[in-house]
């Protein structure tokens, strides 16, 4: 008993609509489905084409010929012309027009039969082998082009047009018509399943860029997370300074005026709102099982510690450390720290067993920094990029533009090869926001993510 209240439908009325889908899939194939070019190959193929066009078109010209020769046999040489044109010539305008190139030829196929019924010929098969030979190649372009609905409606055509007429029209055989019916579905499904396995790889192919614009989009916000855990912890420190001194001046200077403790007091609850709204700011920032960390953020007075770590681990690092008098904005020394650690981890995982030279130096106005290595070495093998990600820039650009100087990474000069990342910090913060950023330097080729040079994993 139906308990959904729905009647069930006739058998008739599932006929039917089976019917009316068929139609569609026919109307579509033989009419109203819009045409597009095949996709043979991929870039290079215009050149393909422009080399293979003359030999193509002599060979669909042969075709012509052949076809032309065999039908002149059973009807005029004027229309046996004629009708090889329909059936073959299309081959020439397939690979831009695939659909409305079958399209012709199934007409001429249909024509050969009517003009071969009144007289009967002796042959059982009314087509010509060139003709049939040239509209296989056109079904095979249409399935490839189109996929399985047009194909569908393909082989119906083929079927109702081009085949069932010729039995009673020239006397074609049910056996030779079952075997036409085969050749042409076995054609149809092979470039079905090519035009498959291309939307297939297509959709890998996009799902792959996602994937990396994906990667690349979540290394900029880690990055910058992790920039901004680093300001907040050194703005911190001088912010509590600030509040501290605020709050001592008024017992280091006693008889101060009520103006001035009316400043100092507003100074102090100044700082103290601002280290409080930061350290919420940044809370939301931390990660859930991020602990939190209670040393100090490392400058570029840690360097050489962090090159004696890796000479441990088996590196070959030359360091040359030259900065002025003074130590330079706690921005600037942190970010020149992570930059000389990320390019040393870069090096040692893409190119292990080269020697890598570090030089931090301060010229004029500007912080460089500069990490090199002279190519691959003969250590262990490097690491696959799919294992890193690819990202390793990412938080150096960031970082760089944070300060508003200029980065540069790519291949060494010269026929030694390597990899080599170069940045320019600017020490004058407030100039670099009075003026702008450091002028930029003729730039070098950089490489493209993920490919395997040193300075790319992350």
């Amino acid at each position: 008993m139906d308990t959904t209240g729905a009647a069930p439908r006739p058998p008739h009325a599932r006929a039917l609509r089976r019917a009316a889908r068929v139609l569609d899939l026919v109307r579509q194939a033989a009419w109203s489905a819009p045409d597009r070019p095949m996709r043979l190959a991929g870039p290079a193929f215009p050149f393909w084409r422009k080399a293979l066009s003359v030999p193509a078109a002599a060979g669909v010209l042969l075709l012509a010929v052949a076809a032309a020769a065999q039908l002149s046999t059973l009807v005029p040489a004027g229309l046996a012309w004629a009708l090889c044109s329909l059936q073959v010539l299309p081959l020439l305008v397939a690979p831009v027009r695939p659909l409305t190139a079958w399209r012709i030829a199934t007409a001429g196929m249909l024509l050969t039969v009517l003009a071969e019924s009144p007289r009967i010929p002796e042959p059982f098969w009314p087509w010509p082998a060139a003709g049939c030979a040239a509209y296989l190649m056109l079904v095979f372009g249409c399935a490839i082009t189109y996929g399985r609905r047009i194909s569908l409606g393909a082989i119906a055509v083929v079927l109702l047009v081009v085949l069932l007429p010729a039995v009673p029209l020239t006397g074609l055989s049910w056996l030779v018509l079952a075997v036409a019916v085969f050749i042409t579905t076995l054609v149809l499904l092979l470039g079905e399943a090519i035009h498959s396995r291309r939307e297939a790889e297509r959709s890998l192919v996009q799902a792959e860029e996602q994937r990396r614009r994906d990667l690349a989009r979540q290394a900029v916000l880690e990055e910058r997370s992790r920039i901004a855990r680093e300001l907040h912890d050194v703005v911190a420190h001088h912010m509590s300074m600030v509040a501290i001194q605020a709050e001592a001046a008024p017992y280091k200077t006693p008889g101060l005026p009520p103006q001035a403790l009316r400043s100092f007091t507003a100074i102090r609850e100044a700082s103290t709102t601002a280290l409080t709204e930061m350290r919420r700011v940044i809370g939301l920032l931390r990660e859930e099982d991020e602990d939190l960390e209670l040393a100090p953020q490392p400058g570029i007075g840690q360097i050489p510690d962090m090159v004696q770590t890796a000479r441990t681990a088996g590196m070959q690092v030359d360091l040359s450390l030259t900065l002025a008098s003074g130590t330079p904005p706690a921005g600037v020394d942190v970010s020149a720290y992570r930059i000389v650690q990320e390019a040393l981890s870069n090096a040692g995982r893409h190119a292990p067993g080269a020697r890598v030279e570090v030089e931090v130096v301060q010229r004029g106005d500007a912080v460089v920094v500069r990490v090199s290595d002279d190519g691959r070495g003969h250590g262990r093998p490097p690491v696959p990029d799919a294992a890193w990600g690819g990202h390793g820039l990412v938080g150096m650009r960031e970082r760089v533009a944070m300060l508003g100087g200029t980065l540069r990474a790519g291949p060494r000069g010269g026929a030694g090869g390597g990899f080599e990342v170069r940045a320019e910090l600017p020490v004058d913060l407030a100039a670099v926001r009075r003026h702008g950023p450091l002028p930029r330097r003729p730039p070098r080729p950089e490489p493209r993510e993920q490919t395997g040079l040193p300075g790319e994993g992350d």
